[in-house]
């Protein structure tokens, strides 16, 4: 049977429920496929509570056998180094951000596969020499970034054959479930994001803070209800101010999506979504697009969410609506509350067609020659 190392980080992002879902959904995907799928995370060192959220991880998943955390260079949970060095010359390394970095298990792998889930701060990194890019020594290129190397999308190439793929979710896990309060928009988020602003060719790019102030006046506009399970710092009292001020209903991400099920339930809670992105992903032009926003539309959730260029890759106006700006908003949110049935039955649609991982990873597969 063919094997695949999935590496991601997961152990250093204790109590994010969401996390587990994007890297859980490709390993979950790629059984589906008939695959032969391990899971292994590289940490200079281990916390208690981190090697203790990376066991509860794999428990939920099933992955307790498969997933190995390594710490120092050796494996502290999971199968020993030796089994995966021993399986990685028959093995394909599926490296998410170039996670992976231990060299002799690096160098060991059949074939090396980096999947980008940052583009423009992974590309721009790489063309200013930023070794935290962590594009190097790996044979095929593949990013979310559905229109990086194509006409319009500023991010820059350095002359590697970006190749796109769109975030899977495993249907059956996330089911369509009835909606609870019917005109509560929902996201979970980070008010600045783990990265800094970016500066490429005379431009600067934000961070989300600066998007989200660009539609904070949204819920004094809109008679639909907003809420953000938002992960702010309490000193960020200005925004906190203006949030509450402009009706946004706030709460702790820890309190109500610490878990891989919490973050479920939470989703599932929500009549539909609304988020923006980074400012790297919209001002590029990218098409990034959010793998918690996946899980909105596979549980029949419309997404009213910010365009970053994939109204060009992918159906929108129902089920998922694109805005560029508060006017947009608004109308959108207006537009889902008034044709709400329609637009939870094309968001199902959409995630079938688009984001089904036995369709997604099977497409990925052929083009990474994993067979």
């Amino acid at each position: 049977m063919t094997v695949v190392v999935v590496a991601g980080a997961l152990a250093n992002k204790v109590d994010i429920g969401g996390e587990p879902w994007f890297r859980m959904s490709w390993v979950r995907g790629f059984e589906r496929l008939g695959l032969d799928v391990r899971f292994v995370e590289e940490l200079e060192r281990a916390a208690p509570r981190e090697l203790e959220w990376f066991r509860d991880v794999m428990e939920r998943f099933d992955m307790t056998d498969g997933a190995t955390l390594l710490a120092d260079g050796e494996a502290i949970a999971g199968p020993a180094l030796d089994e995966l060095l021993a399986l990685a010359p028959e093995a394909t390394l599926v490296n998410m951000s170039g996670h992976l970095t231990l060299p002799r298990l690096f160098a060991a792998f059949r074939a090396r596969v980096f999947v980008d889930a940052d583009p423009g701060f992974t590309q721009i990194w790489h063309a200013q020499g930023n070794p935290g890019a962590r594009v190097d020594g790996h044979d095929l290129h593949f990013t979310i970034g559905e229109l990086i190397g194509t006409a319009g999308c500023t991010v820059p190439t350095s002359g590697i054959d970006w190749k796109h793929v769109r975030q899977p979710v495993v249907l059956e896990d996330w089911p369509v479930t009835p909606p609870g309060e019917l005109d509560r928009f929902t996201t979970i988020a980070t008010w600045r994001g783990p990265f800094g602003p970016l500066e490429h060719d005379g431009h600067t790019y934000g961070l989300k803070v600066h998007e989200f102030r660009k539609v904070i006046e949204l819920p004094r506009r809109s008679p639909q209800r907003f809420e953000l399970a938002l992960d702010i710092h309490p000193a960020e009292e200005r925004d906190l101010e203006a949030l509450r001020e402009n009706g946004w209903k706030l709460a702790d991400p820890r309190a109500v999506a610490r878990t891989p099920d919490e973050f479920r339930a939470y989703v599932q809670g929500s009549s539909a979504e609304f988020s923006v992105a980074q400012g790297v992903y919209v001002g590029t032009g990218c098409a990034w697009f959010s793998d918690r926003t996946v899980r909105y539309l596979a549980s029949g959730r419309p997404a009213l969410v910010q365009d970053t260029g994939f109204s060009r890759t992918l159906p929108v106006g129902d089920g998922l609506v694109p805005f560029t700006n508060i006017e947009d908003a608004v109308a959108g949110a207006a537009d889902i509350a008034d044709r709400y049935a329609e637009h939870c039955a094309a968001a199902r649609r959409i995630a079938e067609e688009k984001f089904a991982a036995e369709v997604v990873l099977a497409d990925f597969c052929e083009r990474a020659g994993i067979r």
